[in-house]
């Protein structure tokens, strides 16, 4: 069959929970193209403290950035999980919503019904919590979410130090009040990594109307007279075209979908002439817009034994395997916070992500002996990227541009951060557990031209890759508040990129209430 009524290109947290809900109508068709495979995942996708071992793998897209402008010229690894469920198979599995504001402001800016009170029942609809249905929280639906079942003793310490230094606390990140401390919720169920393959796409596998087509990456979509008929793909070593009758939709990532759009004729006129491609809509904002939330590494040395440096041990993969209980079930960054910095924000601008372990360099770098950390998440950053074709040839990995740090407000942040995570290390609830300092270092004192120096040389980031195909109207975005691409009947987008601006938090589960949202507006012809 190489005809269907939709047709979703991506299975990670926007395709495979839109793909899932528009297939429980048996009246129509649905292909899921999907370019990784493995419905089976691997240990290092169902353990939750293993994910950084899926890096530079071949479940990994494992993109570079160009060189950075604001960052003495390096490179940023981009990691995107490239399998059945996407990058839900390889983040850290943190659960955070976004703030109230975030989609209050959406909706102001034109992205009509999806304010906070219209999105809260889609995000309650979507989830088995742990907790209980609440007024904030479902109990009913495919995704699993759960505390921790065995947090370490850091990361409880973590949490004390973080209000004793007045973050103050939250019970629930994503219920009355984000900004505090605490515990996060995670992704998983029974200590297991829980991904949208698991709860949106596996278990309607083998509905009739329901086609799942892994190892095939899309080239273009097919535009005939102003509107998506279907796809071109290559599937193993043939080219096929796949026809849609009603549309097509993109949830390939926000790496992927501008590349597509691109591909496709869609994009900035110039641009695309540069490659070759004709330009069917003319439209500056694909591509642009590029938001994500760097991150600084604080480290410390530890001397305390309960230490996720221990989680490889055969002990510890005992416990995993015969009771789910133990190290290996920390998604390792089980602490955290959300605070205001010197910067106006409606919403706090930084995050912290704490875990007794020593992280640096996206998880590969070493550390002789044990170490606790603290990841400085601007999750009010303002600076903006672009992604871009680096030739008309599909095959060809996009040019990433981050432009971190471009806009000033996001280093005095990051430098707040930074003096409060210092705070935070020297508190009276972590004596004992941190020694002295790694990252930034003693050779980097308390001034801001030396802490400057620091992020510029050693800043990574959180892989929340948001709003390259963003809503707005036509002179400001590429999508409308219905996901529809503007110029082009019969398609929409349906992935990170459509976020008009990056949430303060987490992407996983806004990209996953975009996939809820989608799913209404389709099954409602909107």
């Amino acid at each position: 069959m190489s005809e269907y009524d939709y047709i979703v290109v991506g299975s990670g947290s926007g395709g495979a929970v839109l793909a899932g809900r528009l297939s429980a109508d048996p009246s129509v068709s649905v292909l899921v193209i999907e370019a990784g495979g493995r419905s089976r995942p691997s240990m290092n996708v169902q353990i939750p403290a293993a994910f950084a071992k899926q890096f530079r793998t071949k479940l990994d897209w494992g993109y570079d950035s160009e060189p950075e402008p604001h960052l003495d010229g390096r490179r940023i690894y981009q990691p995107r999980g490239k399998m059945l469920g996407g990058t839900s198979g390889m983040n850290a599995m943190i659960y955070i919503r976004g703030h109230r504001t975030d989609y209050d402001g959406w909706a102001k800016a034109g992205a009509t019904g999806w304010s906070y009170d219209e999105v809260l029942p889609l995000f309650r609809r979507m989830e088995t919590n742990s907790r209980g249905a609440s007024e904030f929280h479902g109990a009913r639906g495919p995704q699993y979410v759960e505390d921790a079942p065995d947090p370490r003793e850091g990361s409880r310490r973590l949490v004390d130090a973080m209000a004793e230094v007045g973050i103050g606390r939250t019970d629930d990140f994503n219920g009355a009040q984000q900004e505090g401390a605490g515990l996060y919720q995670r992704f998983t169920r029974r200590g297991q990594r829980w991904t949208v393959w698991d709860g949106y796409l596996a278990p309607h596998r083998k509905r009739p109307n329901l086609t799942i087509t892994p190892h095939a990456l899309v080239h273009r979509v097919v535009l005939e007279n102003g509107r998506a008929t279907g796809v071109v793909a290559r599937v193993g070593g043939e080219t096929r075209t796949f026809r849609a009758r009603r549309e097509v939709v993109l949830s390939a990532g926000a790496y992927n979908t501008p590349q597509l759009l691109m591909l496709s004729g869609i994009g900035p006129a110039d641009h695309l002439a540069e490659h070759g491609i004709a330009t069917v809509v003319d439209n500056p904002h694909v591509g642009a817009h590029l938001m994500d939330h760097p991150m600084y590494l604080v480290n410390w040395d530890s001397s305390h034994p309960d230490n996720l440096a221990s989680a490889e041990k055969p002990a510890q993969l005992v416990n995993y395997l015969l009771r789910r209980k133990g190290m290996l079930t920390s998604n390792i960054g089980e602490a955290g916070a959300f605070f205001r910095t010197s910067v106006a924000d409606d919403a706090p601008a930084m995050q912290m992500i704490g875990a007794p372990v020593y992280f640096w360099e996206h998880g590969a770098a070493t550390y002789d002996g044990k170490a606790i950390a603290i990841g400085l998440s601007l999750v009010g950053a303002k600076s903006e990227g672009t992604v871009r074709l680096a030739s008309a040839d599909p095959e060809r990995a996009p040019r990433i541009r981050n432009n971190y740090f471009f806009h000033p407000d996001d280093m005095t942040s990051m430098l707040d951060g930074i003096e409060r995570a210092r705070e935070v290390m020297n508190a009276q609830a972590l004596r004992g557990f941190a020694n002295h300092e790694i990252h930034p270092g003693p050779s980097y004192g308390s001034g801001r031209a030396d802490l400057t120096a620091a992020v510029r040389r050693g800043v990574e980031h959180t892989y929340h890759p948001s709003c390259t195909a963003r809503m707005g109207t036509e002179t400001e975005g590429v999508l409308d508040a219905q996901l529809r691409v503007h110029g082009v009947a019969g398609l929409r987008v349906v992935d990170a990129s459509a976020m008009p601006r990056v949430t303060h938090g987490n992407t996983h589960a806004p990209t996953m209430l975009i996939g809820e949202k989608a799913a209404d507006l389709l099954r409602d012809g909107t």
